[in-house]
C-alpha cells in the first residue's frame, strides 16, 4: 500500500470543510482535482474513504483512520518548522493571550493571521478572559499576556512579578436607542434611564462620573458586565450606557446611536506580563510589539 501524504492532506481538508467543493476552495484547487486525488487515494488503499451524500461528504471508517494520520503528520510538520525556526534564530514558540471580547475581535483576530505569515514558527493562542481568573492564569503560566482595563479593580492593582504596558487609549461613548434625540453635551442626558454596570468593569467608573454630574439620572433594573450585552439592551430600549469605542467598531446591533461627548474621558487598555529571569521570552515581546503596533495604527473616527 503506497500512501501519499499529500493525498492525505486533501482528504483532511475535505473532512474539515464538510465536502469536496468546500475542500477545494480551502485548498485553492478545482473540485475536479480534489475528486481525482480522493479517487487515487481510494485506489491506493483499496476501499472508499468518503461517503458522498447530498449535503456533503462523511468519512468512512477507513477515511477516519487516514484523516487522523493526516492530522498527526500535520502536527509533526508544524513542530518541525518551529524547531527549525528556533535553530535559525527566528522567533518561535507559543504565546497565549487573555483579553476582553472588544480587543479580541478588533485587534487580535487579524493579528493572528499577520503573525502566522511573518513568523511561521510562532503560534498565537487567544482566550477570552478577564478579571481575577485571567490574573491567576497569568501567574500560573497558562497565559503569557493579559489585556486589562487599567481602571478596573484588577488593572489598578499592582501585582508583584509582573509589568504593565499601556496598549491603547480609546474614547468612552454614550450609546442610546436610535429613537432618542442625539445629545450634543452631557447635560442633554438628564432625565434619561441608565443601565446599571458591574462594579468590576472600568465602565462603572466612567458611568458613575458622568451620572454624578447630572442633576437627574434614573437607574434601570437591568445591568450588564459585557459590552455586547449593553448594546443589545440599549437597542431594545432598556436604557442608555457608556461603552468604549472598540465595542461599537465594526458590527453592532441596529437601533442604537453611539455619541462621543466632551468630558467622557478614555478607557486605557494595558498588557500585563510576567517578569522573571527567563521572562518575558523573545516570542512574548515579539507579540507584544505587534499588539502595540496594531493598536497604534487603529484609526478612531466618530461613529455614525
Amino acid at each position: 500500500m503506497d500512501l501519499d501524504p499529500r493525498k492525505l492532506a486533501v482528504l483532511l481538508a475535505v473532512h474539515r470543510a464538510g465536502g469536496v467543493l468546500a475542500g477545494a476552495a480551502l485548498l485553492h484547487l478545482t473540485p475536479s482535482a480534489v475528486s481525482q486525488q480522493i479517487s487515487r487515494l481510494e485506489d491506493a488503499v483499496g476501499t472508499a474513504v468518503l461517503d458522498r451524500q447530498p449535503h456533503g461528504a462523511v468519512l468512512t471508517p477507513a477515511g477516519r483512520a487516514l484523516a487522523e494520520a493526516a492530522e498527526r503528520i500535520e502536527t509533526e510538520l508544524t513542530e518541525a518548522r518551529k524547531a527549525l525556526s528556533a535553530l535559525q534564530g527566528e522567533v518561535a514558540g507559543t504565546v497565549v493571550i487573555g483579553a476582553p471580547q472588544t480587543f479580541i475581535g478588533t485587534l487580535l483576530v487579524p493579528l493572528v493571521h499577520q503573525l502566522r505569515e511573518k513568523f511561521p514558527g510562532l503560534e498565537l493562542a487567544v482566550r477570552q478572559t478577564e478579571g481575577d481568573r485571567g490574573q491567576q492564569e497569568l501567574r500560573s503560566g497558562a497565559l503569557d499576556l493579559l489585556v486589562l482595563e487599567q481602571e478596573s479593580p484588577l488593572g489598578r492593582r499592582s501585582v508583584q512579578g509582573t509589568r504593565d504596558v499601556p496598549l491603547l487609549d480609546e474614547p468612552w461613548l454614550v450609546v442610546l436607542p436610535s429613537g432618542l434625540p442625539t445629545p450634543t453635551t452631557t447635560a442633554d442626558l438628564e432625565n434619561m434611564t441608565w443601565l446599571a454596570v458591574d462594579p468590576d468593569s472600568a465602565a462603572h467608573n466612567a458611568n458613575s462620573q458622568l451620572r454624578d454630574g447630572l442633576s437627574v439620572a434614573q437607574t434601570a433594573a437591568h445591568s450588564y458586565s459585557d459590552y455586547n450585552v449593553a448594546l443589545s439592551m440599549v437597542a431594545g430600549g432598556l436604557g442608555i450606557a457608556v461603552v468604549p469605542y472598540l465595542a461599537v467598531l465594526g458590527s453592532h446591533p441596529e437601533g442604537i446611536t453611539a455619541v462621543s461627548l466632551p468630558g467622557l474621558g478614555t478607557r486605557r487598555l494595558i498588557a500585563r506580563h510576567r517578569t522573571t529571569r527567563s521572562e518575558p521570552r523573545k516570542e512574548v515581546l515579539t507579540v507584544l510589539d505587534a499588539m502595540l503596533a496594531a493598536a497604534g495604527s487603529l484609526e478612531m473616527h466618530r461613529p455614525e
